[in-house]
């Protein structure tokens, strides 16, 4: 069982990398995969109070993965986004202060969408699309941004869009 010592961190080249396709075939794979990133969130919410999604590749796991739980009313509990897609991206967007487990001290200024689709398979190869507003909608692209080798760094809306975390 991966922890929190298995945790890529700022600066880790493999955060940079864009993730390849989970397979049919790696399907029995995904369930430990998802206990690993399910151990890591758990340590993260211990020792830093925050934490509602992550991604495959900050275990190294180098698949297109996401693992959120959010309880009700504001999410569905554990949810698995198997090789997402996001769609119909809002033209209306907002700033916040993005905060990440690879960099759990620092917060980073970004620009997201208010709102999107998501279009995924679920643990059970199910196809599956989700509907997205505000806070759900800007967790979803910050995760799939690892997906595709991106950090919230990557998206600060200027060199001031940096803080630590109070």
């Amino acid at each position: 069982m991966k922890g929190l010592a298995d945790l890529l961190l700022l600066g880790d080249p493999r955060l940079y990398e864009i993730c390849a396709e989970v397979e049919p075939d790696e399907l029995p794979l995904v369930a430990g995969w998802v206990a690993d990133l399910h151990n890591v969130m758990e340590e993260i919410r211990a020792k830093y109070n925050f934490g509602r999604a992550i991604a495959a590749p900050q275990l190294g796991i180098m698949k297109r993965l996401i693992y959120m739980n959010v309880p009700p009313p504001a999410g569905r509990g554990p949810v698995v986004f198997i090789n997402p897609v996001l769609e119909d991206l809002s033209d209306e967007t907002f700033e916040l202060w993005d905060d990440c487990m690879s960099f759990p001290n620092l917060l980073v200024r970004v620009r997201r969408h208010k709102s999107l689709t998501i279009r995924y398979f679920d643990e059970h190869w199910r196809p599956q699309r989700w509907h997205l507003d505000d806070a759900l909608s800007e967790l979803l692209q910050h995760e799939y941004d690892h997906l595709d080798g991106i950090l919230c760094t990557m998206r600060a809306i200027d060199d001031k869009s940096f803080r630590w975390r109070p």
